[in-house]
């Protein structure tokens, strides 16, 4: 049994590891094959980078449903999301008080919450079945769709605009593109089989259920690459980039990851997810709102603070403990 879960271990390891690198790879290779189409940076920004850093999380949750193990699916979705506002953001407000100045931005979380309220009313009854997997995926078709217009619409002189321009890679050609497209892309398929399958080892070794794995260390996983993404953007005081990243990350979680395991594979949904899991992604979620909302028309920005991602930590600790509770009871 010992060798057994080390050599599960070790493949998640590797997994996550190669993941990450591959993840990355698929992003430049997309990005440069976007700006040789002369794709503007914004759009560039908020769909394939946006996408890339959801890359992982899409496959490992496909993988998972596919081999029947929905629950990591599942779990990987509502804990990415979980993670990302209650560790991801929390850590970077931390060294990095973020500055919210991006009109995209501020649009973009209400388009969060309002896609929490349809999934909520999907996954109501416990069940998710392919006609809600392909709501969900209808609705992510529509967030890009409206993301494109609102960018055409509304992109001049918005701050997170410039942050783009900045941050858009140096041409390198088709050729160089493609490689990188096509490598990331395999790489990231193998990796995430690798890293489910060592994920299905620990839980049945252990006796855990597949939904904690995925809410815990699937999840931490594949939310690595929008912690580079976010620390490295706010290093450069990039604030808007930095919690866009979030934000449209949680989006394609929720519209784009979650309807995976009801596309491939239709399964019940476990209690626990709408009773504890699913809540507490809703609560910090709207708390992110409220902190990076500006509420006096005396400032032009809205600020989180350091208090602010401590008390996002916070939460974040606290769904932990109730998550270990569930593991010991």
């Amino acid at each position: 049994m010992t060798t057994s879960i080390l050599l599960a271990m070790a493949a998640i390891i590797v997994g996550f590891i190669v993941l990450l690198w591959s993840a990355d790879r698929f992003v430049l290779g997309a990005s440069v094959m976007a700006k040789v189409f002369n794709v503007s940076p914004l759009i560039i920004g908020i769909l394939i980078v946006g996408f890339g850093t959801s890359a992982p999380e899409m496959l490992v949750s496909a993988i998972a449903a596919l081999e029947g193990n929905s629950g990591i699916s599942i779990g990987n979705a509502i804990g990415s999301n979980i993670i990302n506002v209650g560790l991801v953001l929390a850590i970077t407000a931390l060294f990095y008080p973020l500055q919210i100045k991006s009109r995209l931005v501020k649009r973009e979380m209400p388009i969060l919450l309002l896609a929490m309220a349809v999934a909520a009313a999907l996954l109501y009854d416990l069940h998710l079945s392919f006609m809600d997997g392909a709501i969900l995926i209808a609705g992510m078709v529509g967030m890009l769709l409206f993301t494109l217009w609102d960018v055409r619409q509304n992109s001049e002189g918005d701050a997170l605009t410039a942050e783009w321009e900045e941050e858009m890679p140096e041409d390198s050609g088709l050729g160089f593109a493609v490689t990188w497209l096509l490598v990331g892309l395999g790489l990231l398929l193998a990796s995430s089989k690798l890293l489910v399958w060592g994920a299905v080892e620990i839980a049945t070794i252990m006796g855990i259920d597949d939904l904690i794995i995925g809410l815990t260390i699937v999840a931490i996983g594949t939310s690595l690459p929008e912690l580079a993404a976010t620390i490295a953007a706010a290093r450069r005081s990039e604030d808007d980039i930095a919690v866009g990243n979030i934000v449209g990350s949680n989006i394609f979680n929720i519209v784009g990851v979650m309807a995976l395991p009801g596309l491939l594979n239709p399964s019940a949904v476990a209690p626990e997810v709408m009773s504890r899991d699913f809540p507490m992604m809703v609560v910090m979620t709207v708390v992110l709102l409220i902190f990076a909302w500006n509420f006096r028309a005396s400032r032009e920005v809205g600020v989180i603070s350091r208090f602010k991602g401590v008390c996002l930590l916070a939460l974040y600790i606290a769904h932990s403990v109730m998550l270990y509770q569930a593991v010991a009871g």
